[in-house]
């Protein structure tokens, strides 16, 4: 309980943080709904004007900006990807921070199992990414009420997208964990996170432009696409079950390697 208790009390500041600019974002960008529904026509011109590789690479087409649900898709697709960064943040700092800060071997020393220890450290994870997601669903529900402009929608579109964030975070947590094991040492998170997030966003992106199938089962951005979610009024069921069996060996693959991982002493 002490390992949990220290590794949430690292991560306050950081939740604070990513919480209230995703926070920030959802208000701001829906402020702007009214305007762009009022000028719904001048936007579909200009949107028209795009290249269509351009907006399926921004996950912009088939998207109605002028219901406030379309453009809550449309805002959704920046809100993932913060929630990914400050996830895959989580999942490759888990155990490499107490290798790079050289407090692996004191921590390891103590009369407890390497899976206490890693159970410990990924529970705080969760119960830090499940504050960030509880202010996404505080903030989203009034603030779509408050700038719906009077229109009428289904709230189940809403609570699917919102449902999602569970899984997608879990994504890009276990898979980042599962990645920092894999290599030899982490010595900045960073360059790590980003190159996850956004190299999974641009294979969604590619597999879209060029139409390539295939590509699409390696990207949660695929799998919980809010366009799809929003028009469909449910989930890809086939591929979110990807996304699940991801987790699941990306969990158990962590767990073995850290049961066998060799710690360098900081003597």
């Amino acid at each position: 309980m002490n390992i949990f208790l220290h590794e949430f009390k690292q991560k306050i500041r950081s939740v604070f943080i990513w919480s209230f600019s995703i926070a920030l974002l959802i208000l701001v960008f829906l402020s702007l709904f009214q305007s762009f529904a009022s000028q719904s026509n001048m936007v579909s011109e200009l949107m028209a004007s795009f290249p269509r590789e351009l907006l399926v690479a921004f996950g912009m087409v088939d998207m109605d900006w002028s219901n406030i649900l379309g453009f809550f898709a449309l805002l959704f697709v920046f809100c993932q990807i913060c929630l990914a960064i400050q996830a895959a943040n989580y999942g490759f700092s888990l155990v490499s921070i107490e290798e790079s800060e050289w407090t692996a071997d004191f921590l390891l020393s103590k009369p407890v199992s390497r899976i206490r220890i890693m159970s410990a450290k990924l529970l705080a994870a969760l119960a830090a990414l499940t504050i960030t997601n509880a202010v996404v669903w505080v903030v989203s529900f009034p603030l779509i009420k408050l700038f719906d402009a009077g229109q009428v929608y289904q709230w189940k579109s809403v609570i699917l997208l919102l449902s999602s964030v569970s899984i997608f975070q879990l994504f890009f947590l276990s898979v980042g964990m599962f990645i920092s094991l894999l290599v030899r040492r982490v010595r900045s998170v960073t360059p790590f996170s980003m190159g996850l997030v956004f190299g999974l966003y641009i294979l969604n992106a590619f597999g879209d432009m060029i139409g390539e199938k295939s590509l699409e089962i390696l990207s949660p951005f695929k799998h919980f696409a809010p366009g799809y979610i929003v028009n469909h009024a449910a989930w890809d069921f086939p591929l979110m079950m990807i996304s699940v069996g991801i987790i699941l060996i990306a969990l158990l693959g962590s767990y073995v390697l850290y049961q066998h991982r060799n710690i360098s002493s900081a003597v």
